[in-house]
């Protein structure tokens, strides 16, 4: 599994980083962060042929574990897939603003 630290993300994504969150649509409402796509766990098969190739894509969850998970069946559908560490929480634990409400594209 390819994991990124969130200092290392924070950075990818002031760079206008890919990242999609495969949270529920109920968990990614109550906060995710900004210009996430929903991507619940179970639709990510489906929707593979849908993500960019060539460029990294960073999965985030709550807390890293299903984002690993994904960024594991990513990998092997050859996208450059990386989970981010300590997930949405960790983001807002380090002070990160969150995007709430009913932005779910999913």
């Amino acid at each position: 599994m390819r994991e990124i630290d969130l200092a290392a993300f924070t950075a990818r994504h002031r760079d206008s980083a890919v990242v999609i969150d495969v949270r529920e649509a109920s968990e990614y409402v109550t906060g995710h962060v900004p210009g996430a796509e929903l991507v619940p766990m179970g639709q990510l098969p489906a929707r593979i042929a849908g993500l960019p190739r060539g460029v990294p894509v960073y999965v985030i969850c709550a807390s890293g574990n299903r984002s690993a998970a994904a960024a594991d069946l990513l990998t092997r559908a050859a996208v450059d897939a990386w989970s981010v560490a300590g997930g949405t929480s960790a983001w807002q634990r380090a002070g990160h603003p969150v995007v709430q409400g009913t932005r779910a594209t999913a």
